[in-house]
Parts: C-alpha cells; sequence; structure tokens
C-alpha cells in the first residue's frame, strides 16, 4: 500500500470520452474517484469530454469560465471547436471542460492524414465510430496545448483514457511536448474483440500477432491508435495485473504503472445498516419470486437462495455459458437428493426485448391485490389476538378470521392460480428468435418445472427501479440475493463483485479477471473468503464447470451463520479497494512524468 504522496504537477488534464457521457465502465472510474482527486489536486485538476446536450443535463453545470481560459475558448471557436467551463456534478463536483466538436468535424479526413505521417496510424475506410471520438481526442489536444500558453512556466500533466482519446495525446506529442502525458488502456481493443468472439486468446497469447488479429476482426484502426499513444505516452498505465499481462503482448509496452479501479466506500452503508437493507430488499424479492412462480406451484420461500449474474449480453466472454451449466449440474443433483431448499437464479442480462410477459405482468397485479387485502386485514387480526388474550378467550381461526374474509381471500387466490403452465424462463418477450441464453437454458435442463430444484428469470432489461415487475434498482437486487456469479474469462477489471462487496454480498470471480487477481493477493479466512476465486487460467470448460458446479453447490448447503461471516468478510474485502488509497497510484503515475 503507497504511504500519502503530494501531486508534483501543476496542471492535472484527465481526458475520457465519458466525462459526463455514461457510455461504459470508465464513467464510472471517474465519476467515483473525482472526489479524491480532487482532495489531491483541488482547482488545478481539469476533467475533458465530449459535449452532447442532451446527456449534460442534469450531469454538468455550466459556468463562466476565468479570463484566461476564456481568452483560449474564443480563440478555439474561430475553427469550431466550441468549450464550456463548468461542473460535473458527482462528488467533489470538478472543474470539467466539455468541447462541441461538430462544427469541427470537416477537418477529420485531416487529422487522420496527420496521425499517418506523424505516427503511422493506419485509419482508411473508418466509420463514425472512430471518426468521431478522433476528431473530438484531437480538439482536445489542441484546448491543452492553447491552455499551457497560459500556464507558462508550469508543470502540466495530461491523462488519456483508451484509445478513443489517442489522438490528443499524439497531438501534443508532436506540437507540446513540455505537456507531459499519462496513457491508460481499460482494455485492449484486440483483446475485447477477440473476447467477444469466444475466443479464449490467454491460453495462446504468445503465439498470437496482434496486427494480423486486428486487421481479421477489422479494428486494425482502434488497435494502432491504441498501440501508438502507448508506445509514445510518457508514462503508460493499465487497470489491471491480467490486462498488463494483453497490452504488453498486443500494444508492445509493458505498463509502467497498475492503476486498480476503486469505490468510494464512504457512500455505502455501514454493515449495520446494510444488515437492515438487507431484510428489506429480500422481502420484495420473495414477494416478486412468488408471484413468478406460485401461481403455477408453490416451494418453501424462506429455505430458497438467490443467485445472481449481471452484465454485458456476452455469453462466452462473460461466463453466462458456465453459470447455466453449472447450474443445469446442481438442479439434477438436487433432484436425484431430493432436496427441499430452492435456488431461483436471475439472469440480469440486458438483451433485445419486445416488452413485459403480459401473463407475468397479470401475476405481479394479481400477487399485490392479494397481498394488499392481507395487508388491510392484519390490525383487525393483530386487535383481535390482543383482546383474546387479554381476557383469556382461546385463539382459533373461527374468531380471528371472518368467513367473508375467507371468502374473498380464496376468490383472489383461485384467479391468481394457473395449473397446468409453467413459468416462463424470461421476464420478457424478446424480439430475437435464437436467443444464446435462452438456447442454453433449455440445453442445460432448466425449464422451470415445478420438480426443478434450480429455478430461472432471465430478466432482459436494466434494473431502473421502476420496470412494474420486481421494481428493484441494480443495488437494491444486488442487497436482496445470496450470492453474486461473475465466471468470466475477460474482465480487466471487473466492478460488479467489488460492489457487491460493499452492499454486504458474497460472490465468485476468476483469475481471469483483474479484481480477482487482486482479490488473491489478500489475506482472508480460508474457511470464509467472503469472495471465492474460480479458476480459469489454462482449465479447459469441463473442469471449470465442475468446479463452479461444486462451489454453487457448496453455497447452497450453507446454513445462515456461515452465510453472514461470509458477508462480513467480503465487506471487509471492499475496503481494501476504496479509492483514497487507490488514488495514490494515479499521483505515483503523474510524478513519474516530471522524473523523466
Amino acid at each position: 500500500m503507497l504511504k500519502d504522496i503530494s501531486p508534483k504537477c501543476d496542471k492535472l488534464f484527465e481526458v475520457s470520452f465519458e466525462v459526463c457521457n455514461r457510455v461504459g465502465g470508465i464513467y464510472r472510474v471517474l465519476e467515483s474517484k473525482a472526489e479524491k482527486m480532487m482532495h489531491h489536486y483541488g482547482e488545478n485538476y481539469f476533467l475533458i469530454g465530449p459535449y452532447y446536450k442532451d446527456k449534460a443535463r442534469g450531469e454538468f453545470r455550466e459556468e463562466a469560465a476565468p479570463s484566461e481560459i476564456r481568452r483560449v475558448f474564443e480563440s478555439l471557436e474561430k475553427d469550431g471547436i466550441r468549450c464550456h467551463y463548468g461542473r460535473w456534478l458527482v462528488k467533489g463536483k470538478p472543474i470539467t471542460i466539455l468541447i462541441e466538436f461538430s462544427d469541427y468535424f470537416y477537418k477529420v479526413d485531416e487529422i487522420k492524414k496527420e496521425l499517418w505521417d506523424n505516427f503511422g496510424v493506419d485509419s482508411l475506410n473508418t466509420g463514425y465510430d472512430y471518426n468521431e471520438p478522433t476528431c473530438w481526442s484531437y480538439a482536445t489536444g489542441r484546448l491543452i496545448r492553447e491552455l499551457a500558453t497560459q500556464y507558462e512556466g508550469k508543470r502540466i500533466v495530461a491523462h488519456f483514457h483508451e484509445w478513443l482519446s489517442g489522438s490528443g495525446l499524439l497531438y501534443l506529442k508532436k506540437n507540446e511536448p513540455r505537456v507531459k502525458t499519462v496513457f491508460t488502456t481499460h482494455a485492449t481493443s484486440l483483446g475485447r474483440t477477440l473476447a467477444f468472439h469466444s475466443i479464449n486468446f490467454y491460453n495462446k497469447i504468445d503465439d498470437i500477432d496482434s496486427e494480423v488479429e486486428a486487421k481479421k476482426y477489422g479494428v486494425y484502426p482502434k488497435h494502432s491508435i491504441e498501440k501508438a499513444s502507448a508506445r509514445e505516452a510518457n508514462i503508460f498505465t493499465t487497470v489491471s495485473e491480467i490486462t498488463g499481462i494483453e497490452a504488453e503482448k498486443f500494444l508492445g509496452r509493458k505498463p509502467d504503472y497498475i492503476l486498480p479501479n476503486g469505490l468510494d466506500i464512504e457512500k455505502f452503508l455501514s454493515f449495520e445498516d446494510i444488515v437492515v437493507k438487507h431484510r428489506l430488499q429480500r422481502k420484495r424479492l420473495r414477494d416478486f419470486v412468488a408471484s413468478y412462480f406460485f401461481p403455477y406451484y408453490t416451494f418453501d420461500i424462506e429455505e430458497t437462495l438467490f443467485y445472481f449474474i449481471i452484465g454485458r449480453n456476452e455469453l462466452r466472454a462473460k461466463g453466462i455459458d458456465v453459470f447455466i451449466d453449472s447450474l443445469g449440474k446442481m438442479n439434477k443433483k438436487m433432484k436425484e437428493e431430493g432436496d427441499k431448499k430452492t435456488v431461483v437464479a436471475f439472469l440480469f442480462i440486458p438483451a433485445d426485448v419486445r416488452g413485459v410477459n403480459p401473463g407475468l405482468l397479470e401475476n405481479v397485479e394479481y400477487f399485490r391485490d392479494l397481498q394488499e387485502s392481507v395487508d388491510s386485514t392484519l390490525p383487525d387480526i393483530e386487535e383481535r389476538v390482543l383482546y383474546h388474550i387479554l381476557s383469556g378467550k382461546e385463539l382459533t381461526k373461527e374468531n380471528l378470521i371472518s368467513e367473508d374474509y375467507i371468502f374473498e381471500i380464496e376468490k383472489k387466490l383461485h384467479r391468481m392460480q394457473k395449473k397446468g403452465e409453467s413459468p416462463s424462463l424470461s421476464t420478457h418477450h424478446l424480439n430475437s428468435l435464437y436467443d444464446e441464453i435462452i438456447n442454453h437454458l433449455k440445453k442445460a435442463d432448466l425449464l422451470n418445472r415445478e420438480e426443478d430444484r434450480v429455478k430461472i428469470i432471465y430478466y432482459p432489461i436494466y434494473l431502473t427501479g421502476h420496470d412494474v415487475l420486481s421494481n428493484l434498482s441494480y443495488e437494491e437486487a444486488l442487497e436482496a440475493c445470496h450470492l453474486g456469479v461473475f465466471p468470466s474469462f475477460y474482465e480487466p477489471w471487473g466492478y460488479t463483485p467489488l460492489e457487491a462487496a460493499a452492499l454486504g454480498v458474497s460472490s465468485v470471480t476468476t483469475d481471469l479477471a483483474g479484481f480477482g487477481r487482486f482479490r488473491k493477493n489478500l489475506e482472508t479466512r480460508s474457511d470464509r473468503p467472503g469472495i471465492y476465486i474460480l479458476e480459469r487460467e489454462k482449465k479447459n470448460d469441463d473442469e471449470i464447470i465442475e468446479d463452479l458446479y461444486g462451489f454453487l453447490y457448496e453455497f447452497m448447503k450453507t446454513g445462515r451463520r456461515e452465510r453472514v461471516e461470509n458477508k462480513i468478510e467480503a465487506r471487509k474485502i471492499a475496503a481494501n479497494a476504496d479509492w483514497r488509497s487507490f488514488v495514490l497510484h494515479y499521483i505515483e503515475a503523474h510524478n513519474a512524468t516530471q522524473e523523466e
């Protein structure tokens, strides 16, 4: 762990296409560490991102720029680069400059020619997904160069994230080398692409020709600018040990520093408060599960565990396939043993949907109507119980609940029942006739039959807290579950197991995930580690499925006390990934630019 260090630079510009622009995980990195960056750099810290009016609304508060910055804005506007100065409305409220570049886009071909002439960046035949960030980033390079002239004699560092900001770094390398640069790749463009195509490249990384593979899979322009940025940066960094291996092989440079992703632990509840929230959200999730399954058949909801996986819809890279296969083996084992417990596995994986399953929506409405009827009569029953006890009368069903009430409840219960039918696997109708997840569930014989001990709820939408079904937000859904399962074979960092831990939820990750590698280096209880590590490196699928099945089965067998001890340990692990300490790695990398 680094000791507290002080910045050596006078001005720091941090550049990302995800500043005030939520499109991926880097947004979460920047947003969650902003306050800690402000603590160390104060008003000398500037974030730079793209300006999109609709996205900026509610995220960005525009303010009048100081005179020296306003002069730069006025100069750049003559070339079509319009800059907006203000504050990002996150903790710390850092100074933020958003660049509106639509009127500068006419320069994109000229920019690409410069990149080829100066750095050999091959960007022929690229589309808008490449040209847009390249044009914006080049504009950021120009902005930083002009601002540097206003801060004559100051030590300036510009920190660029991912290939999308690469042209800005390369512009400064050519035109303003006094500005020192840091480049961070969070996941190489080639690594991400190979993983998307279900290629477990870590097992054969030494045999891969990155130039050939990047061309083969159509990502050579992104790979080319990413490789040039890594090569030309004063300091090259990445987010994890595992991504460092990938970066060294594919980009040709070993990272100088590892900058792991953290959390602002202060924003999470204390463990005592977590226990209270856990009970509340568990009840809400139980109610949803009851409305999902109980119209068809019932099981003991108090003897039911909730497992979940959440993330992008990448069946292979995210390990959704091995999770499903492991659940299939566990379902078979539990049925053979006549186990009375039930496991409900939630697959919170967004997909292309047509709309909510109307049968499920009807179930939810009937369940809530029945629930309201029960809730409304509870005060009367409680009062009768109290006075019967005080007067010494016998407590019986007949003198506590009226026949009319029982009749009304039975009518509502009968209306809700759908005997002879089976619960669907998905909460929504899917647009695809061949959904990979649905087909894999069927192949694993997970069909939500009454005799199945493992039930499936495929939830193919983002959790907003207002979906008319469970109405749980992302964090509330995590809090309600017993175990998160993230058996990815490609995960440069992996925020979700860390977030689950901060919420006091146990999880399993892998040794091919950045966070998994970080977790392996921590000392934890061997019997209650809080976050379990599934070994995927150099293992075949059958071995991985067998190992994961064994773990999921054993976790199902644990008692409440053991699960609570795991929750406590998971929370302790999360405290090791606080931005309060992790941000020091950033300062160390920035300081290193001044020592060259």
